[in-house]
């Protein structure tokens, strides 16, 4: 078998083919899908069972959407959880079907149960979800079902076929996950590399801009950075022997530093820019940056492909070149650019060896979550919990959508409940986000596929409904509102099979999905409605918390260097989290409506500060093994700096304004001081140090509009 597959890989067309497919991971998602739904709809098909194959294709579909990242021996108890949850929920809505009263109470309990216990874990919140989904599957087809119990056997049959193909697939390649997720972090990251290479040159507007974006990026890089942590702890569990882990951990942590250096800056960008002196360094800089993008997502598609990953000649090249041009340079050792191209080449190097130092035998530690399973239960018990607060506006929805069914006799009333359970999210601004996506996607779907239903065959039509579903998954988590105009297709498809009724259902589809969008907006407008703008005192507080964390590991670093950094990569870890939640406060601010978007200018002036903060520490964090030994007079502004930083959070959790004089005062202090008395032998800290505490004082001067005392026509924060 092996002898075979590698003759094909030397067939050009096949490795050209291979790899391409590859390198998109959820092209794998919808091959596995597509074809369980393929198999099983044309066997049961070809034996005059249209009803069978529909929904044993909508069980395998609904096992696609739910699934869960484990390890394999993980998958086995996810599998088993996901029957369970899936035979629950289907018999239920059989059961009760004849008592709408019970139903309806039914459906609203068991929403937040389910709910609550995907909030538990991961993996948890996949079989939950896949048990809501397959409940409104039930409901849809309860009408045409034989028998009471043929519905959920089918639905319940082909999840778990699904499961067992794609738990088999697995097998034959068990770490494939830990990829996927590597390599969907070095993406990230590659994009994150290639927008900030817009910034050599920039100037302060451009800059300013530049950064915003930048912050957006790095949302989506400490997203995928907690991805590759919880699919590395879940094989963690699983392995007695922790050896083959080995390389994906240090893929992991190379991944850390490499963002860590990506996220760092020394200096205002605009003002390196405007010097005419540093102008071929600054186009060398943008180039680097530009061929460090493309290598990182060199190394993500290796992940994917299997094929070895080379590090570009060009990229050597060109380190060689800038280094060799600041030589002839007569910028201080310790001048911006000069640590900026340090920093750079170091991440180059990381690159080029990132197949080497792989033997230690050291396993780095990672995060856990040590809490148990009822811990986490228990505290999202809790009226103030989002997770609480979200399981009730679904169960409210759920209500007021069924209760509007059954009192009208909406036809196929049931996908108003399958657009609530696909459009209600967590907060305002993604409730209104999906909810233009999804009602756009189904009226350009129904649209579509009238018009070219009746092009097609009855088995051109099963063709159609594989490709409708194969390309629903691969563009679901791309572009939603695509993603529904092929599941569309796929349900016109399906009820063309079942009854020749396809074209019939659309017109229900398309009202059963506008009402079920207004009851979604309706329910998350005034059902404790979360605006952005009532968030930002504590989200910055948060920050500066998290930020003063990270600034003592970082010292703490720096006076007694260890071996394993896992307090170190916690404190850092935790900043990013912070950082990512102001940034998307202010952007969710952006669909918040008009009179609740009080502060967005203030919201988008924090979010860049904090993330210029968080670059100067990262760049503090960055140096910390490569650092001269420090003086006692740096001890002492690194202390005043940390005490200040401690006292602006006191200020801004405390309703007591006396101290932000003091506070002000300190840091502008800290700030003159360290322009005097800055030494080359630790100029690069000096100036980082500036840097820190004068963005600080820029914040604190940001925060005042918070505190009442402050300002008495925002009394509305209180």
């Amino acid at each position: 078998m092996k002898q075979f597959s590698f003759s094909l890989k030397q067939i050009p067309w096949y490795s050209a083919f291979r790899n391409n497919f590859l390198s998109n991971p959820n092209r794998l998602l919808a091959f596995k899908a597509t074809t369980v739904i393929g198999t099983l709809v044309i066997l049961t098909v070809s034996i005059g069972l249209p009803f069978y194959a529909v929904t044993l294709g909508l069980g395998a579909l609904a096992g696609a959407l739910s699934e869960t990242d484990d390890h394999p021996n993980g998958r086995l108890k996810s599998m088993a959880l996901k029957v369970l949850g899936l035979a629950i929920s289907s018999f239920s809505v059989e059961l009760l079907q004849p008592y709408p009263i019970l139903l309806a109470l039914g459906l609203a309990l068991s929403t937040i149960v389910f709910i609550l216990i995907g909030g538990v874990s991961e993996r948890f919140r996949g079989v939950t979800f896949g048990a809501l989904l397959v409940g409104i599957y039930t409901m849809i087809g309860v009408e045409i079902s034989p028998n009471w119990y043929i519905q959920p056997v089918l639905l319940i049959s082909g999840a778990l076929i699904y499961g067992i193909f794609s738990y088999l697939l697995l097998l034959l390649k068990p770490y494939s996950l830990l990829e996927e997720q590597l390599s969907r972090g070095f993406s990230a990251l590659s994009l994150y590399l290639n927008e900030k290479s817009k910034l050599f040159p920039s100037d302060e507007h451009e800059e300013k801009k530049i950064r915003v974006k930048l912050a957006l990026l790095n949302v989506q890089t400490v997203e995928a950075l907690e991805r590759c942590k919880g699919v590395l702890n879940s094989y963690g569990e699983s392995l007695t022997n922790q050896q083959p882990l080995k390389p994906y951990l240090h893929y992991f942590m190379v991944l850390q530093s490499l963002h860590e250096r990506a996220a760092s800056s020394h200096e205002r960008y605009d003002l390196l820019s405007a010097d005419p002196l540093n102008s071929q360094l600054i186009g060398g800089i943008r180039q680097l940056l530009h061929e460090l993008s493309h290598a990182t997502q060199n190394f993500a598609e290796s992940l994917l492909t299997g094929v070895p990953y080379k590090h570009p000649i060009a990229l050597d090249w060109l380190v060689k070149t800038i280094n060799g041009m600041l030589q002839n340079n007569e910028l201080k050792a310790t001048h911006p650019i000069k640590l900026l191209i340090r920093n750079l080449s170091q991440s180059h190097k990381t690159l080029k060896s990132i197949y080497k130092n792989q033997d230690t035998n050291l396993l780095p530690e990672l995060e856990k979550d040590t809490r148990t399973y009822f811990e986490r239960l228990k505290i999202q018990l809790h009226i103030n919990h989002p997770r609480m607060r979200y399981a009730l506006r679904l169960s409210v929805s759920f209500l007021i959508g069924y209760t509007l069914s059954e009192y009208f006799h909406i036809a196929k009333g049931e996908w108003i409940l399958l657009t609530i359970l696909f459009v209600l999210q967590p907060s305002y601004s993604e409730t209104r986000r999906r909810l233009l996506q999804r009602t756009i996607g189904t009226l350009a779907g129904v649209v579509i596929g009238i018009l070219i239903i009746r092009l097609f065959t009855f088995s051109g039509q099963i063709v159609l409904m594989l490709a409708s579903a194969y390309l629903f998954l691969i563009w679901m988590k791309r572009r939603y509102s695509i993603g529904v105009i092929f599941v569309t297709i796929f349900v016109l498809c399906a009820f063309n099979i079942i009854a020749n009724k396809g074209v019939d259902v659309m017109t229900p589809r398309l009202i059963d999905t506008v009402i079920g969008a207004f009851i979604s907006f309706i329910v998350v407008r005034f059902l404790w409605p979360e605006w952005q703008y009532k968030k930002l005192p504590g989200l910055l507080s948060e920050a500066i918390l998290k930020n003063t964390a990270y600034f003592k590991a970082i010292l703490n670093e720096y006076q007694k260097p260890t071996t394993d950094d896992l307090t170190y990569r916690i404190a850092r870890r935790e900043a990013h989290l912070a950082d990512n939640d102001l940034v998307m406060a202010w952007q969710n601010m952006q669909l918040d409506p008009k009179k609740q978007q009080q502060l967005k200018e203030k919201a988008f002036t924090l979010t860049y500060l904090n993330h210029a903060l968080l670059s100067y520490l990262s760049a503090l964090g960055a140096h910390r093994t490569q650092h001269p030994k420090e003086t006692s007079n740096m001890s002492a502004f690194e202390d005043h700096i940390s005490n200040a930083l401690d006292e602006a959070f006191n200020w801004l959790t405390n309703q007591n304004n006396s101290k932000i004089e003091n506070i002000e005062g300190a840091f502008e202090e800290i700030s003159s001081q360290l322009l005097t008395t800055g030494k080359e032998a630790t100029e690069m800290q000096y100036i980082l140090l500036y840097n820190i505490a004068e963005v600080t004082l820029q914040i604190l001067e940001q925060a005042k509009l918070f505190k009442p005392s402050t300002n008495n026509n925002l009394n509305e924060f209180n």
